[in-house]
C-alpha cells in the first residue's frame, strides 16, 4: 500500500485549503506520536499576517513585500513575484560576472543540515556559499547529528544560529523546515521536505525555463512520473500557477497521481488549466516542456509496489521523435532510468542545465536573506522578466 502525502481536503478558498493542509502535515505527520524530535511550538502561528508556505496567487499578491533581508524561505510563497523575478535576474548577472561577485559573501558561514541524503543539493548550496566568499558546516545524515541522542530540531536550530549565517535543511519529515525556521534566529532556507515542497529546485526550473524560452508562462508543460510524491512537482505546480497562463498535462499510474491539494490550486487560478493522462507517447508532441521524474524508493512502504510502477515511463530517442523540435526535457536528478542514456546528447536535454542554474539560484537566494549585495549589480526595478 502507498502512503498519501495529503489528506482528502477540499476547500473553495485555496487560503483555506493551504492553510489545512499544512496544519495536517504538521499536526497530523510532524507534531504526531514518534516525531517529538521535532520539538514544540504553537500550530495555528499566533499571528494575523499570512502563514508562512501560505500560496498567493498572482490576485493575492500582498500590496507590501517584506524585505529578503533576514527572510526564510519554506515554500516559494514566502516570496513575491517580484522577488523570485529578481532573483532570476541576479542569477543572470552572477553568471556574467562570476570574478565580480566572488567576494560579495566573504566572512559569513553557512550550515547544511541534511539530515536524509543527498548529493546535488547539498554541494550546490555549499558551492554557492563558496563561491560568494564565504565558508560552510553542516552535516550529511542524521547517523551523524545529535537526532541520534535524541536532540530536537528546535534546539538543534537554536545551537547552530549562533554559529553562522544561514541554514539550509533538508529532512525527510513534512513541515520539519517550518520547525526549523520558528527555532532558528537567521534565516532558514528549505533544501526539500519529504513530499512538500523543494523551492529551490523551482528556482532552478524557473531559471532554466527562462533561459530557454525566455519567459516562464504561456507554455505546455507535461509532468511525468511520480507525481504524487515528488515535492518538486508540488512546488513547480503552484509557483506556475502563480505566474499564470500555464497548461498542466499531468502523466502518471493511477497509483502516482498528483494530490487533490495540488489539483486544486490550479483549478484556483483562472488562466491556468490541466489534463491527466496515463499515457506519455500520446501527448508528448503537446508539450513545450516535458519534466521527467523518478519514482522515489524512499517513499514506498512496500517495495514490491516500488518495483512494478518503477519502469511505467521511460523516455527514449524514440519517443523523442514525436516531441517539439524546441520542446525542453527536464529532470530535478538523481535519475535512474527513467530517461536513457542516449538522450543525453539532444539538444532538447535541459537537465544538467538546471544543475547549473541550481547554483547560480543558491548564490542569488543566499545573498540576497543575508543581506549582501552583489559589486556592480543593479536591481530589476522596472526591468521586468518576460513572463
Amino acid at each position: 500500500n502507498l502512503p498519501s502525502p495529503s489528506p482528502p481536503v477540499l476547500a473553495s478558498d485555496w487560503r483555506s485549503l493551504r492553510a489545512r493542509n499544512h496544519e495536517h502535515a504538521v499536526n497530523g505527520r510532524v507534531s504526531g506520536s514518534g516525531y517529538s524530535w521535532l520539538g514544540h511550538f504553537e500550530w495555528p502561528p499566533s499571528t494575523t499576517s499570512c502563514m508562512k508556505g501560505e500560496p498567493l496567487s498572482s490576485e493575492l499578491e500582498p500590496t507590501v513585500e517584506t524585505p529578503m533581508v533576514g527572510k526564510s524561505v519554506i515554500t516559494l510563497d514566502d516570496l513575491s513575484i517580484n522577488q523570485i523575478r529578481e532573483l532570476l535576474h541576479k542569477a543572470q548577472y552572477i553568471d556574467s560576472h562570476r570574478k565580480e561577485v566572488a567576494h560579495t559573501c566573504e566572512g559569513r558561514v553557512l550550515a547544511t543540515l541534511f539530515y536524509e541524503p543527498s548529493t546535488r543539493t547539498r554541494l550546490s548550496f555549499e558551492t554557492a556559499m563558496l563561491r560568494l566568499g564565504g565558508k560552510v558546516i553542516g552535516f550529511a545524515g542524521a547517523q551523524l547529528a545529535s537526532v541520534t541522542k535524541g536532540e530536537t530540531i528546535a534546539d538543534t536550530l537554536k545551537t547552530v544560529s549562533n554559529y553562522v549565517d544561514v541554514v539550509a535543511i533538508r529532512h525527510p519529515k513534512e513541515g520539519a523546515a517550518l520547525v526549523a525556521s520558528r527555532a532558528a534566529s537567521v534565516p532558514v532556507i528549505n533544501a526539500g521536505d519529504g513530499g512538500h515542497m523543494h523551492p529551490t529546485q523551482t528556482l532552478a526550473d524557473l531559471a532554466t525555463l527562462q533561459s530557454r524560452f525566455g519567459r516562464v508562462t504561456n507554455l505546455t508543460v507535461g509532468l511525468c512520473g511520480d507525481l504524487t510524491f515528488g515535492r518538486t512537482v508540488h512546488s513547480l505546480i503552484e509557483t506556475l500557477c502563480r505566474f499564470g497562463n500555464v497548461n498542466f498535462v499531468l502523466i502518471s499510474p493511477d497509483e502516482l497521481k498528483t494530490p487533490r491539494y495540488v489539483l486544486d490550486r490550479i483549478d484556483a487560478t483562472p488562466s491556468c488549466s490541466y489534463t491527466e493522462v496515463k499515457d506519455l507517447v500520446s501527448v508528448i508532441g503537446d508539450l513545450d516542456v516535458l519534466y521527467m521524474t523518478r519514482v522515489q524508493k524512499e517513499r514506498f512502504f512496500n517495495e514490491d509496489d516500488y518495483l512494478r510502477l518503477r519502469d511505467t515511463y521511460i523516455l527514449d530517442e524514440a519517443k523523442m521523435t514525436k516531441a517539439k523540435p524546441d520542446m525542453a526535457v527536464l529532470h530535478p536528478l538523481p535519475r535512474v532510468n527513467e530517461i536513457a542514456v542516449e538522450v543525453d546528447d539532444d539538444p532538447r536535454a535541459a537537465y544538467f542545465e538546471q544543475v547549473k542554474n541550481g547554483m547560480l539560484m543558491r548564490m542569488a537566494l543566499e545573498s540576497s536573506v543575508v543581506g549582501d549585495e552583489l559589486p556592480g549589480y543593479e536591481p530589476l526595478e522596472a526591468k521586468e522578466v518576460q513572463a
